[in-house]
């Protein structure tokens, strides 16, 4: 693999572009690090050497333009995507390369694919959106363990986080998410997407040990419900959250996550458990790992390091499952990741 062409991460110190950059820098890729903030793009540019860094704002094109030339791809791990996605993904299409990011918001996927499939698909450049722990992840267990199948009746994804500590850029994007959709809530059923009202209502979730049987909240959506559907022939995907994660969240003064190893990860472990049904037959996949935004790093750069070597499977914008043969995606997170697919 040739990593001499540099890989681009817009968005690099924030908390987990941080982790991509540490990612590229282990595989061996060149890294240019780019966003708004100069000084603190020099600052890490400092502390890690052979890094470039190249500031850039999105709304200055020819700064972007700047950021990205003779670039081999660009990660945007900038959110909120709402804002950031667009000028990003464009400016990578000027440029000629791809695109990955890792936006969890539903709303920005749903323009992805809305506003810049023609565009990407024409150019011949892939795209991928939601290449991260909420969108890419689910996507690709759902996808590698339906195998064979072309359709289900309904896909359940259920995320086991015995905690969740948002960084300041998760709450900004929430906001964003909350305000677009005037504090409504979605769900995906009957083929497409559905804003409500409704409460979110508490049930239990019975997760592969060692979580057991868990409260969960049902209809705690997100960004599964673009990512799958968009090549996946599922009318329902249904996703959860443990109860004591979704507090987490919605308590204000739930602290950033703190690092514990030297990886900068920290101390949070998850299970995301998939159940996917087709005429009354069950097929189920199960991801365990420790922490969220740590493990959206080799998801991205995996991802990019196979659309740079030709292990894709279409072009244009895609989701992880579509643009990638799933099953060995997944076997090749497995010093980050544990994976079990029960067919």
């Amino acid at each position: 693999m040739n990593t001499t062409a540099a890989v681009v991460v817009y968005g690099a110190t924030g908390h987990t572009g941080r982790f991509i950059v540490a990612e590229l820098r282990r595989r061996g890729f060149t890294t240019i690090v780019s966003g708004r903030d100069a000084a603190r793009l020099a600052a890490l540019a400092a502390e890690w050497p052979g890094v470039e860094p190249r500031p850039a704002t999105v709304d200055d094109p020819a700064s972007l333009d700047r950021a990205l030339a003779g670039a081999a791809a660009v990660v945007n791990a900038a959110g909120p995507f709402a804002v950031t996605g667009g000028p990003v993904v464009e400016a990578a299409l000027r440029a000629g390369i791809p695109y990955v990011d890792v936006a969890a918001e539903i709303e920005a996927n749903v323009t992805m694919f809305a506003d810049h499939a023609g565009a990407a698909r024409e150019a011949g450049i892939p795209v991928v959106p939601a290449m991260a722990f909420y969108g890419g992840l689910g996507d690709l267990l759902t996808t590698a363990v339906m195998g064979e199948w072309t359709a289900a009746d309904v896909a359940h994804i259920a995320y086991g986080l015995d905690s969740w500590h948002p960084t300041p850029g998760t709450r900004e994007a929430g906001q964003v998410s909350h305000d677009r959709r005037a504090g409504r809530r979605v769900r995906f059923a009957d083929g497409a997407l559905q804003y409500h009202d409704d409460k979110p209502a508490e049930q239990e979730w019975h997760f592969p040990a060692p979580l057991g049987r868990r409260a969960v909240f049902g209809e705690f959506t997100m960004a599964d419900v673009v990512t799958l559907p968009s090549h996946l022939a599922v009318p329902e995907v249904r996703t959860y959250m443990t109860v004591e994660a979704a507090g987490d969240l919605a308590t204000e003064d739930t602290p950033a996550p703190e690092p514990v190893d030297d990886l900068g990860r920290s101390d949070q472990t998850f299970l995301v458990d998939v159940l996917v049904t087709a005429g009354g037959v069950d097929r189920r996949a199960t991801a365990r790992g420790r922490d969220i935004y740590a493990i959206t790093a080799p998801l991205a750069v995996e991802a990019v390091e196979r659309i740079l070597t030709g292990r894709t499977r279409t072009t244009g914008v895609a989701s992880a499952g579509a643009m990638f043969d799933a099953a060995d995606f997944l076997r090749a997170l497995s010093p980050y990741l544990s994976v079990e697919l029960s067919h």
